[in-house]
């Protein structure tokens, strides 16, 4: 192959480090940016948090939704991301005395606690519930082993079996397997392991420890002294030990004939059942909750009637550029100092046009989606209307890719409730008059179909869909059965209950 020089002429789209930068700060959820923000002032001497008090009025970025469909959402304001910096506080500025009394006390000198105008209630540590722990179900099953009077063989076999409990309480691994493995280090019969295992099922909470189902109820209904419920209870222990399949499946009928209880006796019987827990270890140590923090907040105006969108200020720590470094930026100097303050000066003021960006995009994301959904803010989610990545685009002429991103892990705060921005998308179904509908529209109309049912006689999956069709609805069964299994409703053979 012969080599040559070719001279070709040709486009290509570039993306700047500004750009990436841009659409990196768009993606990102509430709690990522704020580790970014905090990341860039660590690593950039030109950027610094503005110290803000109490009594300054910040200005909130607001849009009025109008009532027409043409008027355009406001701009995102410098101002509600970067302001002046405030002067110190003063209300906790003491002189320290050069001598202090003999009798005299701390409490007497100093205050407890330094409050001032500037500190709010979140700053103030709870140093008591500070470093609080929750125990594990381990550490609490261990805690009633130790107290337990055992011989250390006993004591060796509830250690294996209590690392062998699930944290919802279940029992992980077989009987037979933990013998296997305990038969190898100490002298111990199958008989002595599983006598340890009914004592670790007595332990709180009753019934930890479980191999299935059955054996959790049944433990939790021997428990069970009530003189005025004992038939009940032991009709209760009768059902679980020979019929919970049926129970599950709510055959009311076959259960009757089985059991020749009457429907009163089942009634009662499936009360005391459905008092039991299932899973007796999860209560032990609950899962932590994840605060969800909106990044926009809707709300009506009382006197003009229209839905007002605004940024939420605490979501975003305000920014500015340190005016002390960047006056050190000579022009006419090339020095390697000099040029070091002239890059980060430039890397400052483009991550902060990228934040002022990153909200204004958001806010007329947001504007354009509580304008097509306001019938879903008045009435509910009945009213909600179909609405797809496209529509928002042509709206705010941006492309579908920016739409995805802004509305990816942003949430909005309504009167309704918080929701994430992608809750508003949806796609749709056609009605009998040739408009559409909302595939979240008839998630909750089947939602409230279901719940004003005969629970004697459910609704089955055809009946739910000619109740939609005489709503001018026209959806296909198995669509419905879709929609009812991604809303956690059974099907109507389980939704039967007794009178």
């Amino acid at each position: 192959m012969k080599l040559s020089l070719q001279l070709k002429l040709g486009q290509q789209l570039t993306m700047t480090p500004q750009l990436q930068q841009a659409i990196k700060l768009l993606q990102l959820s509430t709690l990522d940016l704020q580790q970014e923000i905090h990341q860039a002032i660590e690593s950039n001497p030109m950027l610094e948090f503005v110290e803000e008090s109490v009594e300054d009025d910040t200005s909130h970025e607001e849009a009025d939704i109008p009532s027409n469909n043409d008027s355009d959402s406001s701009e995102v304001s410098e101002a509600s991301l970067i302001t002046s910096s405030d002067e110190e506080d003063s209300a906790w500025q003491e002189k320290i005395p050069a001598d202090l009394e003999v009798d005299s006390h701390w409490d007497d000198i100093y205050q407890a606690t330094p409050t001032s105008k500037h500190t709010s209630q979140a700053e103030i540590i709870d140093y008591e519930t500070e470093d609080t722990t929750t125990d594990s179900l381990r550490e609490h099953l261990l805690w009633q082993l130790n107290l337990t009077p055992m011989s250390k063989k006993d004591l060796s076999v509830g250690y294996a079996i209590i690392d062998a409990i699930a944290s919802n309480g279940s029992l992980t691994m077989e009987i037979e397997t933990i013998y296997s493995d305990l038969k190898n280090e100490i002298d111990v019969e199958l008989d002595e392991v599983i006598a340890v295992l009914h004592r670790i099922q007595q332990f709180d909470p009753i019934g930890v420890g479980y191999r299935d189902l059955t054996e959790c109820l049944l433990i939790q209904l021997r428990q069970l002294n009530d003189n005025e419920q004992m038939h009940s209870v032991e009709n209760a222990r009768n059902i679980v030990k020979e019929h919970m399949k049926l129970l599950a499946n709510h055959d009311y009928s076959q259960l009757m004939r089985k059991t020749k209880l009457s429907e009163k006796e089942i009634r009662d019987a499936e009360g005391i059942i459905k008092t039991l827990d299932p899973r007796p270890g999860s209560n032990i140590a609950p899962l932590s909750t994840t605060y969800v923090i909106p990044d926009v907040v809707v709300s009506k105006d009382t006197k003009s009637g229209q839905w007002k969108v605004e940024l939420n200020p605490d979501t975003m720590p305000k920014i500015q550029i340190n005016d002390n470094y960047a006056s050190l930026v000579k022009r006419a100097d090339s020095s390697d100092e000099n040029n070091y303050l002239r890059n980060n000066l430039q890397e400052a003021r483009w991550f902060i046009k990228s934040l002022l960006s990153r909200n204004e995009t958001l806010m007329k994301v947001a504007s354009r989606i509580v304008e097509h959904q306001k019938d879903f803010l008045e009435n509910g989610e009945e009213a909600m209307k179909p609405l797809v990545l496209h529509d928002i685009a042509e709206a705010v002429s941006m492309h579908e890719s920016t739409i995805s991103r802004v509305t990816t892990q942003k949430y909005i705060h309504t009167p309704r409730g918080i929701f994430e921005l992608k809750y508003f998308f949806s796609s749709h179904v056609s009605t009998s008059d040739g408009g559409e509908c909302s595939s979240t529209a008839i998630r909750a109309i089947i939602r409230r179909i279901i719940s004003e049912e005969n629970s004697l006689k459910p609704l089955s999956d055809n009946k739910i869909t000619q109740a939609l069709e005489e709503k001018g609805i026209n959806v296909a069964r198995r669509t419905i059965a879709k929609y009812r299994e991604s809303l956690s409703i059974p099907p109507s053979n389980e939704r039967k209950r007794l009178s």
